[in-house]
């Protein structure tokens, strides 16, 4: 597990304007053929819980973006499938507003810790293939 990667992701949510869905393809970005800022541009609409807090993680999202990218299309669906149950294990939720305790007021994943789960989550999945 490189946690350099993991490192980059949270840098790039904190002090570069990065969603987490943004940083966390960033920070893989090196898995795929496409250049960062294209990466960056994909990923734009999927941080927030798609906005809303009511949907899945953006950082779980980005790591499925890079995960689809990487094996262009083939075994994505399983492998984001392990990366969702990987990075539960690790965060405790994969819907944002329940990472972020807005009903419960209990927060299980702070947005850094999340886009660093999706980057261990990732590679944790995708060192299991090789």
């Amino acid at each position: 597990m490189n946690s350099n990667r993991a490192e980059y992701a949270a840098e790039l949510r904190r002090a570069h304007g990065c969603n987490c869905c943004q940083a966390v393809a960033v920070a893989l970005a090196d898995e795929t053929k496409l250049p960062e800022e294209l990466i960056k541009q994909i990923a734009s609409g999927f941080g927030g819980g798609m906005g809303t807090t009511e949907a899945t993680c953006g950082a779980l999202v980005g790591a499925g973006i890079i995960a689809g990218l990487k094996d262009e299309g083939v075994a994505t669906l399983k492998d984001t499938r392990q990366i969702l149950k990987e990075f539960q294990k690790l965060s405790g939720a994969v819907i944002c507003k329940e990472l972020k305790g807005i009903e419960t007021g209990k927060v299980l994943c702070a947005c850094e810790d999340c886009v660093k789960n999706a980057v261990h989550a990732y590679e944790t999945v995708m060192a299991q293939k090789q």
